[in-house]
């Protein structure tokens, strides 16, 4: 799951995940494949982690504890 921030100045309810109610400033996860639908709303949201970010990262440190 990738992860954004809401940046609007008012709480908002997020259909999408849930009917969820979303604070200013708060991270959210979101699916990956909707991922570039929120981050295209420059004014609302900003990227936080790209989908498939977390994964990345653990393969990373898996990597440096065998070696």
């Amino acid at each position: 799951m990738a992860r954004v921030r809401y940046l609007g100045p008012e709480p908002v309810t997020v259909p999408e995940l849930g009917d969820r109610e979303v604070q200013p400033d708060e991270v959210v996860e979101v699916p990956d494949e909707r991922f570039e639908g929120y981050v295209c709303q420059t004014t609302n949201w900003e990227p936080i982690e790209e989908p498939g970010a977390k994964k990345k990262t653990a393969a990373k440190t898996l990597q440096k504890d065998e070696g």
